[in-house]
Order: structure tokens, then sequence, then C-alpha cells
């Protein structure tokens, strides 16, 4: 079911999206050498908890999972697409760290991500990050009334592919509301004015997930974590954002 937002459903998820902005701001400092995963998400848990809010990850378990999730946050590094379990690992000069988190206040959840390039990294390196950046701004500027969901996955296709790299197909955009996947799945490719039309009161966690070689993946032995086939790099940006009867509204991004 499709879930259009009221304008105090909207007031409450901007309030959960500042509260998430913050954390994943201070995670971004946070990012450096020596540091470990798990050191990044005991201080997100805190953040978020001390905001009077509950990390929406925590505990949860979509079907098919194989045990619910355990973390507050996604810490997935190189190849590792998303969902990668915070452990005891210690980021390196050069790696490419993805942070995936959410946050659930007054009954309605936030979703965002952000790619972190630690210490010096390669230029194939950071032009994946650049490029999976510049693909998130592009599927924003289409959400707007009248586009369709085509339109949003062409967009990200049009930057990255051009790129010379390629959009995972597996997993996808969603909606996200009072559920943290809620109603839809928003394919992170597609073909411009085809797709459910958008509508003012829709919110979207737009997440587009590069990969530096082929868009194949696979998952990990825990259950979680997902890999590129080919072992090469990966890059993943999201914000929460609402249709308007205008331009986009990011609620996840700090004022």
């Amino acid at each position: 079911m499709i879930v259009l937002k009221s304008p105090a459903d909207l007031k409450a998820m901007r309030a959960a999206g500042v509260i998430l902005a913050e954390v994943l701001a201070e995670l971004s400092d946070m990012a450096r050498a020596g540091v470990t995963l798990i050191e990044l998400d005991r201080r997100a848990e805190e953040m978020i908890v001390k905001r009077g809010a509950k990390p929406s990850f925590k505990n949860y378990r979509p079907e098919g999972a194989p045990y619910a999730f355990p973390a507050s946050i996604c810490a997935s590094v190189n190849e590792e697409v998303v969902h990668g379990i915070p452990g005891s690992r210690k980021l390196r000069d050069g790696d490419v760290l993805k942070i995936d988190c959410g946050v659930y206040h007054h009954g309605f959840h936030a979703d965002s991500a952000v790619t972190v390039g630690v210490g010096k990294v390669s230029k194939t390196a950071q032009k994946l990050i650049d490029v999976t950046r510049e693909c998130l701004a592009a599927a924003i500027e289409q959400v707007r009334p009248g586009k369709r969901f085509g339109d949003i996955g062409a967009a990200i296709q049009s930057v990255a592919e051009p790129a010379g790299f390629s959009v995972v197909r597996q997993y996808t955009s969603h909606g996200v509301g009072r559920e943290l996947h809620e109603g839809f799945s928003l394919p992170n490719y597609g073909e411009r004015g085809v797709g459910m039309l958008l509508r003012p009161g829709l919110t979207i966690a737009l997440e587009p997930m590069i990969n530096e070689g082929v868009r194949g993946t696979r998952m990990k032995r825990d259950g979680w974590t997902v890999v590129t086939n080919d072992g090469k790099l990966s890059a993943q940006f999201e914000h929460t954002v609402a249709v308007t009867t205008g331009d986009p509204e990011i609620l996840t991004r700090l004022s």
C-alpha cells in the first residue's frame, strides 16, 4: 500500500531526519584509520538514544532474514555493498566505508547513508564516491509530482554508467515512514516515463548503490552482508526525501 504523509507526519519525519543527519555527520568525522566499526556503532546508538529516539535497524528482521540485525548502523567496507555488521574490524587508510543508519522518533522512521573515504583513497575510489553522490543528487531532482519511478532510476543510470560504473539491481530504494520499508520498492535503474506516478505526500528512501565493476552481488555467510561479485569497490549514498507540490524536500539533511 502506498502511504501519503500529512503535514503532521512530515513534521515528525523531519525531527527524525535531523537526528539522523547529526549522527551521520559525527560518524563521518570519526571514520579514521584505527577506529573500529563497533566504536562507530556504539556512538551512533548513544547519540540516538540521548535524543529520545531509537535505532531503526537494531533488532530489525525483515522476511527472509536469518536473524535480527544486531547493530544500530550498517557498516560496509570496500567490496561490501550494504548491510555490513559492525564488529572489531579497524578502519585502514584508503578504505571506502559505507555508513547506513535509521532513526525511529515519534512514530516515524528516517533512513540515510553516506560513503566516507578513510584517509587518502585511490583516484578510482574517489571517483566512485563522487559519482555515487551525483547519482543521489540526480535522483532527488526527479522527486516531483508528475514524475514516475522510471524517471528516478533512469537519472541514476545516466550518471553512473557513462562514468564506467554499474548500478546494483538486487537492492533498491524504498518507501519509508511509519515502517522502515513502507509500501514499495523503487529500482535504482529504469526507463523514463514509466512506473508509479509520484504524488505529494510520498516519502522515499533514495539509495543508489554503485559498483566499480560488475553490478552483480552475493551474500556473505553471515546472512546479512552483501558484497560485489568481483571483489571491487562499491559506494552508497541515501536520503529520505518527500514529494511536495514543488521542489523535493530532503528530510535527512542538516539545515
